[in-house]
C-alpha cells in the first residue's frame, strides 16, 4: 500500500466518523427540542386548566363561603403549579390540584343550586375539556421522552449522547382527575 491509500483510508474513516457524529448530534438536538416543545403543550393546557379552576373557585365562594380551607388549599395548589419547573415537580404540583379539585367538586354535591347554575355547567365542560387536552399532551410529551431516553441510552447513540451530555428526560406522571358530580 502507498502512502496515498493509507493516508485515503484514514481520511475516509475520520470522515465517516465525524459524519456520524454530526448527523447523530443533530438528531439528538431534534429529538430533545421536541421533548421541550411538547413539555410546554402541557404547560398550557395545565395553566388553562388552573384558570379554569379559579374560576370554579370564585364561582362556588358565592354559594359556600364557609369552605375557606378548601379555596385556601386550591390557592397553594395553583402557586405550586405556577412555580414548578421540571415535568417531576409539574407532575407532583399537579397531582395537589387535581387532590384540591376533588375536594372542590365534593363541596358543589352540598349545593344543588350551585350545579343548577348555567355558569358553573359550563366551567364544568371547560374543565373536562382541559383534562382532556392535558391527556392528551401528556401522552405525547411521554411518547417523545420514552423515544428521546431511549435514542440516547443505546449503542452507539449513548457514545455521542455521553460526550455532548445530553441527560435523561423524566416522565410526566400524574393522577386522572375525578370531576364527575352527580
Amino acid at each position: 500500500m502507498t502512502l496515498f491509500q493509507i493516508l485515503s483510508i484514514i481520511s475516509a474513516t475520520v470522515g465517516v466518523i465525524l459524519l456520524y457524529l454530526l448527523t447523530t448530534y443533530n438528531g439528538l438536538i431534534r429529538l430533545r427540542n421536541r421533548v421541550k416543545t411538547d413539555f410546554s403543550d402541557v404547560d398550557v393546557q395545565l395553566h388553562r386548566r388552573s384558570s379554569i379552576i379559579q374560576s370554579l373557585v370564585e364561582l362556588v365562594k358565592t354559594y359556600a363561603k364557609h369552605e375557606k380551607d378548601t379555596f385556601t388549599d386550591v390557592a397553594k395548589a395553583r402557586a405550586a403549579l405556577d412555580t414548578s419547573v421540571t415535568a417531576g415537580a409539574k407532575a407532583k404540583a399537579d397531582n395537589m390540584l387535581t387532590e384540591t379539585l376533588r375536594s372542590l367538586m365534593m363541596v358543589t354535591e352540598a349545593y344543588p343550586e350551585l350545579k343548577a347554575n348555567k355558569n358553573f355547567q359550563e366551567l364544568h365542560r371547560d374543565l373536562l375539556a382541559a383534562e382532556n387536552m392535558i391527556a392528551r399532551y401528556r401522552e405525547e410529551y411521554n411518547k417523545t421522552v420514552e423515544r428521546f431516553n431511549n435514542t440516547i441510552q443505546t449503542f452507539p447513540n449513548l457514545l455521542v449522547a455521553s460526550l455532548f451530555v445530553f441527560e435523561s428526560q423524566s416522565l410526566f406522571q400524574a393522577e386522572p382527575v375525578a370531576t364527575k358530580t352527580k
